[in-house]
């Protein structure tokens, strides 16, 4: 058995320790204080830094949070599509046309009719959107998104990452 392994005894328990009640035991006078200054007298905040800003104002207010999970895709209608005059639509071909910006994810959406059949690879669809397209005799494939957990990071070292 060591020092470490020593335990009280079931049940047994301390008084606790009455500071500051005279001179007859231990802890009177200054009641375990150290003697003159601050600490010594009235009560001061545990959160009291000696009147050096405190860390509460020192640190920025967080407004809201950033979700790092959010997805972000460019939306691009039917009716778009078909103005393009493209029979087979992916990601590609679409940021060649001019009509998605470089990177981005896209997400093919229900807005107007889809009156020919086309071959569409997109990262997304909306219900109409696939309706639309398969009513009209056209396929659609959806292209895995290119990270697996989370997209990459967006703006600076404190937002919620």
């Amino acid at each position: 058995m060591k020092v470490h392994d020593l335990k009280p005894a079931e049940g047994s328990t301390h008084r606790k320790k009455r500071k500051g009640r005279g001179i007859g035991g231990k802890g009177g006078k200054t009641a375990g204080r150290g003697t003159k200054g601050q600490k010594a007298r009235g009560t001061i905040p545990a959160r009291f830094e000696g009147g050096q800003l405190p860390l509460q104002i020192r640190l920025p207010k967080l407004r809201g949070f950033k979700n790092p999970f959010r997805v972000e895709y460019q939306g691009i209608n039917v009716d778009t599509i078909i103005e393009s005059k493209l029979t087979d639509v992916s990601p590609e071909s679409l940021t060649e046309a001019g009509l998605l910006h470089k990177g981005a994810l896209l997400k093919v959406l229900g807005r107007g009719d889809c009156t020919k059949a086309l071959n569409v690879k997109a990262h997304a669809f909306s219900k109409s959107a696939e309706e639309a397209i398969t009513n009209a005799g056209g396929t659609i494939e959806i292209v895995p998104l290119p990270f697996s957990v989370r997209p990459p990071s967006s703006g600076n070292q404190h937002m919620n990452r």
